[in-house]
């Protein structure tokens, strides 16, 4: 391609096993489903109920929109990809990509960290918990989760439209990311790669260890409640610590890199932009009474409506 500005990327996917493509293709179809069916039923049925009154189940039905959202600027392109000859993303496509799946999944994050702090201010102040997190609180935390993923989505956009690409245009995964793109750059960019590992792999670091730390914090409250009281309550933090764990570690693990390790980051990616949003919806119904009970309200009297 001589020494001109690349107009599009070849991404090389998964893996090249054509058998292995065929039967992964149904399986993400599937799996691509479960995600849009069980986080839309997890936000209509918080939005559709009186569970919307609550800032927990209010920082839940974003985190399931995010949870669409994130895999939606990921899982189409995987799925296609998977049955096409030539899997070309435009240079164009391939910012906008990384700027989104960068975007929601930083939201994410910090929704995870709002929902932690809720947890701490209903476990260990009770008494202050409506002033702690009234609507205006929550609604400021939601701001501020989306003005924070935003800056630094738009960092990481940033770092890589001023590096030059001129050589090979060969992209070693199923989406556009920061580390496999730094790889393709016509320039040194081990400064780059440090400066990306600091800020986004310390600040995966970072929020998981205050995450961690919270919830250590809230299960020693817990020790001082009535035996119903804390089976309750931890079977909210339960789910929440399970969610924390599932989308934090392969986060982790791509973005603080251990040696040069792009085929599991693949793997790893996979987990976080797949598997986790999957799991999120059932995490969070199959432990939690409030929202079945939500659920069968709300689904039942649908029914009833119709059969009328």
């Amino acid at each position: 391609m001589g020494h001109e500005n690349i107009t599009e990327f070849i991404l090389l996917g998964l893996f090249s096993d054509e058998d292995a493509k065929a039967a992964c293709f149904v399986l993400f179809v599937l799996c691509y489903i479960a995600i849009l069916l069980g986080n839309l039923l997890v936000l209509l049925t918080i939005r559709g109920s009186r569970l919307r009154e609550q800032p927990m189940y209010f920082f839940l039905s974003y985190l399931s929109f995010m949870d669409v959202c994130f895999t939606s600027t990921v899982a189409p392109k995987l799925i296609t990809d998977l049955l096409a000859q030539q899997k070309t993303i435009s240079y164009n496509g391939c910012m906008a990509q990384m700027f989104y799946a960068h975007f929601f999944g930083a939201t994410e994050i910090f929704i995870l960290v709002a929902m932690a702090y809720d947890r701490y201010a209903a476990i260990c102040r009770p008494l202050h918990y409506m002033v702690i997190m009234s609507r205006q609180v929550c609604y400021v935390l939601v701001m501020a989760s989306i003005l924070g993923a935003f800056t630094h989505s738009i960092m990481q956009v940033l770092i890589i439209t001023e590096l030059p690409f001129c050589g090979p245009n060969q992209l070693d995964h199923y989406f556009c990311d920061v580390f496999p793109l730094l790889k393709l750059a016509c320039m040194d960019t081990s400064l780059l790669v440090i400066v990306i590992i600091t800020t986004t792999g310390v600040l995966s670091i970072l929020t998981f260890v205050a995450l961690v730390i919270s919830y250590i914090i809230i299960l020693s409250t817990l020790r001082t409640y009535s035996s119903q009281g804390c089976r309750r309550a931890l079977s909210t933090c339960g789910s929440h610590i399970t969610v924390v764990f599932m989308f934090f570690l392969p986060l982790i693990f791509t973005y603080v890199p251990m040696a040069d390790s792009v085929s599991n980051d693949k793997v790893f990616a996979l987990f976080y932009t797949m598997i986790a949003p999957m799991f999120n919806p059932l995490i969070y119904t199959l432990r939690n009474t409030d929202m079945k009970n939500a659920m069968r309200k709300m689904w039942c009297r649908d029914a009833r409506f119709e059969g009328k």
